[in-house]
């Protein structure tokens, strides 16, 4: 120990003490002073700049959560669209259906219950049952009834079938009488139970007597009524595929002209079990309907799955339960397996566009952290220079970076992860940390790869090095397009297109390439012509700007494309969204025939009806209209032909054609009808199909009896009337028709333009008619269709992922903007200062800064403008809409100029609010800086 407060043991002499622990002392008695251990690098340089360290793990961590969010927000958004995609189609289609022969004399309850505990047993491997939903029993099929005084439309005589459906009494509730048991004896009636309204209908009470024929004998065969029941939820999946036994149904024969007829079923106890064969003799079956979990099911797992399902109908698993149950005659089958087909498809033919948002803010992400990394090492280039001078070596210097960096990028990168975890749980997690990887691996490395190129040994100026790397990314961007427009997008099934989602990025690639050429030549002239002004200002910004940061020759091409990045894609994705709810509306009209319909399928609609639905508010025009499908045209190739005639008001009839885009014509052909027209002839406009036929005989023989004579003064293609209809069409005017054949009546139909409310409709329909019952008139309008088309989760799904990614590809654009202000903030600091020595005022300051900001946003944003719109140009034809609409649409996108322009201005408006809040915030602080120092450079 040295200084004065040392004691006489510290002075006594080495012979004394005898040797150190560090050794023998220096010769003189002297000790050597303690030489302190080198302090930690890292704690150091965090100590040392923990503002700049806070910032790089803030940048790590927002990098990394959307890295790590996006692959679990597209999972759980497709698996949410399987799923709900799978729960449209109901019960019965996401069913396995399982039927077999009556084993005679073996027939028991306890044996049905065995068979489905072995079915369900084999659903495990992919996919499972719902526990519980299972349904079975034993059904024969309807049989006609011989008991006289029962309903009987027409002389057809009802029709009853038998079931015996295990658990079906859980389900309903007993509303008079017995449940049924045993027969009273061996060959008395089937005690049976019949559901209330059905008996209503049918006629039939409780202790009846129903009797019907079998076989070639004819034997009859007699059911007694011993009770009645309600369902408990008619609605409930437990009676899928047999609604007959909860209402009586009514149906149609099959002969021409169909007769209609009334058919129900009824249940029996599992005592007569064995007698429903002598109901439904060769028609009677063993069924069991299992119901597939598909809340389970997962759209990775679909390929493995849709496999486990076949050989479940038609494979090896069906061979096993057939040995299983011993009953060689099991049949199996299940629309899944072509249901996952189309869910796959649909899946596949929305992955691209779903693909394109985060791929540009992966672009753009990627331009950020280059552009951190140049301003750390512009920052720290003296340091870094200094060490390698006093003995470093470039690979030494570059560990100390890294880890450096690993001490605030991997915490932050493992809390970003767990948070995206915890927030969008899913059950898959390889996309999540493959992309969390890549995030966390670009921000670790960018610093120490920037530190090993500045601290490399300086190369010969190579002027054509960049020439052939942007000739080869021109050459790139060419060929992806060029085979993008030749084979179209990626067929479905495989997989995500790379084409169609890089196109867009190589685009913006080469036009920021192409900018950053044509920018310092076009803003420096605009710097020499504001030279010539009165002004300074001007000058000096655009001279700047024209210059770049820190002297360079030219401005930075990263901040460039990273703006041009995120208006493409932001343009291009906004494009595809608005062409979706532009073709959805569209398809939304041609469906339903105009903005609102009212129709009567078995009626007419009356006087007070229609006048209330027109005068409803935001209805532009409407019209009413007689159609029948049941009409004959004579006069034809083939002597008559059934077609579809709508007879309407010609001028408000062609008000709603030319709305809606389908068969438009001039609405004066039909006001003043052909020359020589005359008594029941009436002027008429034909579908293209019978325009070849000699028009001049054509009679029209209507539904109603009247009769026709027609001169044929269009052809029309198409009518809203049909949507979508590909019969032959007459359309008719409706004076001179309800003229000729005044016992036309009341109209059917009710066609409408305008911004029509869906509710009010309904509304209107209940108060003009309160007596009219649940389906007798049918309510419609574009806007709750266009709605439908749009609940698709896949749908929604894809639009919330590309807004989700187009507000992070601008807040990353934004980020590299600032950047590259703060890049410039220590030159430009200098020059202000020196500029407010000469009277400088602070508002001039800001509005330099304005100035050297503002070339870079008009580029960005016009520049991107344009390119997102030669996107849409160039890879629109090969776009198709359909999965996204939600119904079949013509393939190919159009450019709309409004989305383009608002994501660009948008852009443009975010830029300039940062520059300002930049120059508010830290200029003032540099300048003074910068004025108390003075000026080191």
């Amino acid at each position: 120990m040295t200084g004065p407060a040392a004691t006489n043991a510290d002075r006594r002499t080495p012979e004394e003490t005898g040797p150190g622990p560090d050794g023998p002392r220096a010769a003189g008695g002297t000790s050597p002073r303690a030489v302190p251990p080198p302090a930690p690098w890292v704690r150091t340089r965090l100590r040392a700049t923990p503002l700049s360290a806070l910032l790089g793990a803030a940048l790590a961590f927002v990098a990394v959560l959307l890295a790590a969010a996006l692959p679990r927000a597209m999972d759980r958004g497709t698996d949410q669209a399987l799923r709900s995609f799978l729960e449209s189609r109901g019960p019965s289609q996401t069913s396995l259906h399982v039927n077999a022969r009556p084993r005679y004399g073996e027939q028991s309850p306890q044996e049905l219950d065995e068979v489905l505990g072995t079915l369900v047993a084999r659903t495990a491997p992919g996919f499972t049952a719902v526990p519980g939903g299972s349904v079975h029993g034993t059904s024969a099929d309807p049989r006609a009834l011989a008991t006289p005084g029962l309903a009987a439309p027409e002389g057809m005589p009802p029709r009853l079938g038998l079931y015996h459906l295990r658990e079906a009494f859980e389900h309903v509730r007993l509303v008079e009488g017995r449940r049924p048991g045993a027969a009273s004896a061996p060959d008395g009636p089937v005690p049976i139970a019949l559901s209330q309204s059905a008996a209503k209908i049918l006629g039939v009470r409780v202790g009846m007597v129903l009797e019907t024929t079998t076989g070639q004998a004819m034997t009859t065969v007699k059911a007694e009524v011993v009770g009645l029941y309600a369902p408990n939820d008619e609605a409930e999946d437990f009676w899928t595929d047999t609604a007959c036994l909860t209402h009586a149904c009514l149906l149609q024969t099959s002969t021409q002209p169909p007769v209609p007829y009334w058919a129900t079923s009824a249940l029996t106890g599992p005592e007569t079990l064995d007698r429903l064969t002598e109901w439904g003799e060769d028609n009677t079956r063993d069924f069991w309907r299992i119901p597939v979990d598909t809340g389970s099911l997962r759209a990775d797992w679909l390929p493995a799955t849709a496999k486990a399902v076949a050989s479940y109908v038609n494979g090896p698993t069906a061979t096993r339960l057939a040995q299983e149950t011993q009953r060689r005659d099991l049949h199996i089958t299940s629309r899944l397996p072509e249901l996952f087909t189309l869910a796959e498809a649909r899946r596949q033919a929305a992955a691209p566009l779903a693909a394109m948002g985060p791929a540009g803010v992966a672009g753009v992400a990627f331009v950020v952290f280059c552009l951190a990394a140049g301003l750390t090492g512009d920052r720290r280039e003296a340091e870094l220079r200094l060490l390698l001078a006093r003995g470093g070596s470039r690979a030494g210097i570059v560990r100390r970076l890294l880890a450096e960096n690993a001490v605030t990028v991997l915490p932050a990168a493992a809390l970003a992860t767990v948070l995206a975890v915890v927030l969008l749980p899913t059950p898959r997690s390889a996309g999540t940390l493959l992309a969390a990887s890549a995030a966390t691996l670009l921000a670790l490395l960018a610093v120490p790869v920037r530190a090993f190129v500045l601290l490399s040994p300086k190369r010969r100026p190579g002027p054509r090095r960049r020439l052939v790397a942007e000739l080869l990314a021109l050459a790139a961007t060419a060929a992806a397009v060029f085979e993008v427009r030749s084979r179209g997008v990626a067929p479905a099934g495989a997989g995500v297109d790379p084409l169609l989602v890089a196109a867009p990025l190589l685009l913006a690639l080469c036009g920021g390439l192409l900018l950053a050429r044509l920018q310092p030549a076009l803003v420096g002239a605009l710097a020499r012509a504001a030279g010539r002004g009165p002004g300074l200002i001007g000058f000096l910004g655009l001279a700047r700007a024209a210059r770049g940061a820190a002297g360079r020759a030219r401005p930075s091409v990263l901040p460039l494309i990273a703006l041009l990045l995120a208006v493409t894609t932001g343009g291009f994705g906004a494009t595809v969204l608005s062409g979706v709810a532009d073709a959805r509306f569209e398809a939304a009209r041609a469906a339903v025939g105009g903005d609102a319909q009212l129709s009567a399928p078995s009626g007419t609609l009356p006087e007070p009806l229609t006048t209330a639905a027109a005068a409803l508010p935001g209805v532009r025009s409407s019209v009413k209209v007689w159609s029948s499908d049941n009409t004959f045209l004579y006069g034809t190739k083939t002597g008559s032909t059934q077609i579809s005639v709508i007879v309407a008001d010609p001028v408000e009839y062609a008000k709603l054609s030319a709305a809606t885009g389908s068969g438009r014509f001039d609405p004066a052909l039909l006001a003043t009808g052909a020359a020589g027209t005359s008594g029941a002839t009436v002027p008429a406009l034909i579908s293209r199909d019978l325009a070849d036929d000699d028009t001049s005989g054509f009679t029209l023989r209507l539904e109603n009896g009247g009769e026709l004579k027609l001169a044929v003064v269009g052809v029309v293609d198409g009518t809203p009337a049909r949507p979508g209809a590909r019969s032959t069409t007459v359309v008719l005017p409706s004076a001179q028709v309800l003229a000729a054949v005044p016992q036309m009546g009341l109209p059917n139909g009710w066609f409408a333009v305008g911004a029509v409310d869906q509710h009010r409709l309904e509304q209107a329909v209940r108060t003009a008619d309160p007596a009219a019952g649940e389906g007798r008139y049918r309510v419609r309008t574009s806007s709750a269709t266009a709605a439908e088309l749009g609940s698709d989760p896949l749908q929604r799904s894809a639009e919330r992922l590309f807004w989700a990614s187009l507000a992070g590809a601008a807040g990353f654009a934004l980020l590299a903007v600032l950047l590259t202000l703060v890049r410039a903030a220590p030159d430009r600091a200098a020059l202000l200062a020196r500029l407010r020595t000469m009277g400088l005022r602070p508002r001039q300051g800001v509005l330099l800064i304005l100035v050297e900001s503002v070339p870079l946003a008009l580029a960005g944003a016009l520049g991107g403008a344009l390119l997102a719109a030669g996107t849409v140009a160039l890879l629109g034809p090969a776009v198709d809409l359909s999965t996204l609409v939600g119904t079949r649409v013509p393939a190919g996108l159009q450019v709309l100029l409004r989305p383009v322009l608002t994501q660009a201005l948008g852009l443009a408006v975010l830029v300039a609010g940062a520059v300002l809040a930049e120059a508010a915030i830290s200029g003032r602080r540099q300048i003074t800086t910068e004025l108390r120092a003075g000026d080191q450079r």
